[in-house]
């Protein structure tokens, strides 16, 4: 059966994503191997063994497609947690600033957080 090992999200700098992924969001280090100019850097939680690339955008069409998806407010990707506010409050503590705050989306509730390596990530909640 096929399962998910690694997905990736696109940073602008990967030093300053490590710092932000793990100071910020809480998730603990992983991988750091050098890959060339670059690094092969993840993160990951304590729930799965799933490990998050901070992949560099290096890519003329990484930087369009990032640029695409903030301009239109569009999430690079999405992260559980199990309760929106909670969470919200904490991070804001920790200097995180959202671009939306907790907004009840019938069966979901979700915040919407600059990740300060031009993304958007949306924190989500399952309602019910």
């Amino acid at each position: 059966m096929l399962r998910i090992s690694v997905t990736s999200v696109f940073v602008d700098d990967q030093a300053k994503a490590l710092a932000f992924y793990t100071d910020k969001l809480g998730f603990r280090p992983g991988y750091d191997v050098p890959a060339g100019e670059y690094r092969w850097l993840t993160v990951g939680d304590d729930h799965s063994d799933v490990q998050l690339l901070l992949e560099p955008d290096a890519h003329p069409a990484a930087k369009a497609f990032k640029a695409a998806l903030v301009a239109d407010g569009i999430p690079a990707t999405q992260f559980a947690v199990d309760d929106v506010a909670a969470a919200h409050a904490e991070l804001c503590e920790r200097g995180v600033v959202f671009a939306q705050p907790p907004t009840v989306l019938g069966p979901v509730t979700t915040a919407v957080l600059d990740d300060t390596c031009g993304n958007l990530i949306q924190i989500v909640q399952m309602n019910g």
